[in-house]
């Protein structure tokens, strides 16, 4: 049975790129030696970071304008430190809208002082604030653009002088921005880009080097751009499948034909959710995330029966997070429509019974 992968991370990959990267573990460039088992410092495996790299910025509009793509390990969680390490001199501000803005909060607060500009955490993070200001004075500003686990998603970005860093990690190449407006972007890859194991990282040189404080080598950006992403052993596999996703998306019309294919599939789900009296949607509806859907049963009696009918039609991974229970459907990049389709028909094949 066709299975309709809506998880929330590590997520759906298209078949064609789970294909090529299946035929490279056994025989990668025809070389009759696996992807990861050669070099990674061989000139095969540099061109596929060369590429990975280029595509990033290139699909991103940021080619030739002072930014760099590195690949680095150690998730998202990683960044909550590392931003912290190469860019906090004195204060910074936070946007505090979810589980992973918190925990780059509190990271971020062994390194000087920590002004939470405003939090929807009062409102089980169903919403995202508006309306904050900034400090003028603040090193950076930090936001997380898409939020996996509440299911909200910033749709206007502030305006402001300060530095901008944003957790990205769920909707980066999902929808058309103004990329220039940010000066660091992070994003684990295991959500819109490939395997677990590598993190993308899109960084403006121009910001760094203004901490007075000694940053570990390994914890450097400025040791990673030298290194071209390959101070230590990268992760090869992670970043082969991120660069054969980027160009899988490149080759279907980039970040303005994919936005569009979103729109359609959280659209075609969210409308269900309205029409249907035994679903409710859990957070405010000008702030629902493209990426990740969440939802209730208004009658939770008919819990068993839902998910019975999700598994015999080949729906996996629609669980809400375990922190807050429910549903929860991730739309990425690579997830078909017609997989929406199936789960909008079980929707309402339930207000049958």
């Amino acid at each position: 049975m066709k299975k309709h992968n809506f998880s929330a991370g590590p997520c759906i990959l298209p078949q064609e790129v789970l294909q090529k990267a299946s035929e490279a573990i056994i025989n990668f460039n025809d070389d009759n030696l696996s992807l990861i088992e050669i070099s990674h410092r061989s000139k095969p495996f540099v061109a596929v970071m060369d590429k990975a790299q280029s595509l990033a910025l290139e699909l991103l509009g940021l080619e030739n304008k002072g930014y760099k793509a590195l690949f680095l390990q150690g998730g998202a969680s990683m960044e909550f430190l590392m931003v912290a390490y190469n860019l906090l001199n004195k204060k910074a501000a936070y946007l505090n809208t979810g589980t992973w803005s918190d925990k780059a909060m509190k990271e971020a607060k062994a390194f000087g002082e920590i002004v939470e500009v405003a939090s929807s955490k009062d409102k089980g993070y169903n919403y995202i604030p508006k309306g904050y200001s900034i400090p003028k004075d603040a090193d950076y500003f930090h936001c997380t653009s898409n939020n996996t686990v509440a299911g909200t998603q910033i749709k206007t970005f502030p305006d402001t002088n300060v530095t901008v860093v944003c957790d990205m990690s769920s909707d980066i190449f999902s929808r058309q921005l103004d990329f220039e407006k940010f000066d660091l972007i992070y994003a684990g890859a295991q959500k819109n880009m490939g395997p677990a194991g590598t993190t993308l990282v899109i960084i403006k040189e121009a910001i760094l080097g203004k901490v007075a404080r000694h940053i570990p080598a390994m914890l450097n950006y400025q040791t990673h751009i030298n290194s071209d992403s390959m101070y230590n052993t990268p992760s090869v596999f992670a970043v082969y499948v991120s660069m054969l996703t980027l160009e899988w998306l490149k080759d279907l019309g980039g970040i303005p034909f994919i936005e569009e294919v979103n729109n359609k599939k959280a659209k075609l789900l969210y409308d269900e959710i309205d029409r249907n009296p035994l679903f409710k949607g859990v957070v405010a509806k000008e702030d629902r995330s493209t990426m990740n859907a969440t939802f209730v049963l208004t009658d939770e009696s008919l819990k068993e029966k839902f998910d019975s009918m999700c598994k015999e039609a080949g729906i996996v991974g629609i669980n809400g997070h375990r922190s807050v229970g429910g549903y929860r459907a991730s739309m990425y990049n690579a997830l078909p429509l017609y997989s929406v389709q199936a789960l909008v028909d079980v929707m309402k094949s339930l207000s049958l019974f």
